[in-house]
């Protein structure tokens, strides 16, 4: 099986701290394991990251990110060049992010 890197992006760190501070103000516990599910997703992209599909929007270039979703929730963002997945974005789908479609 082949392996990739995976790179995430300031951003998307930065995007994830948002997400489980957001759980953390009502529930600690839910907030880490909240952390753990992301992280785990993060790395379940070092085998076979085509599995998921591309995202599609009206300003984003076709076939440029693929989409993940963790929970029901959260939506991982990550392009592939070569054998290296970078991650762009963890976005809670909640909450506005009309800023990345437009």
């Amino acid at each position: 099986m082949e392996h990739y890197d995976v790179e995430v992006s300031d951003e998307a760190y930065r995007q994830l701290g948002e997400c489980v501070y957001f759980i953390k103000q009502n529930d600690i516990e839910a907030a880490e394991r909240l952390h753990k599910k992301l992280i785990d997703s993060l790395h379940t992209l070092e085998s076979m990251p085509n599995r998921y599909p591309y995202f599609s929007g009206t300003s984003i270039p076709s076939y440029k990110y693929h989409k993940m979703f963790v929970e029901k929730y959260y939506l991982i963002l990550y392009q592939i060049k070569e054998h290296t997945v970078y991650v762009e974005y963890v976005l809670d789908c909640r909450r506005d992010y009309r800023w990345l479609i437009q």
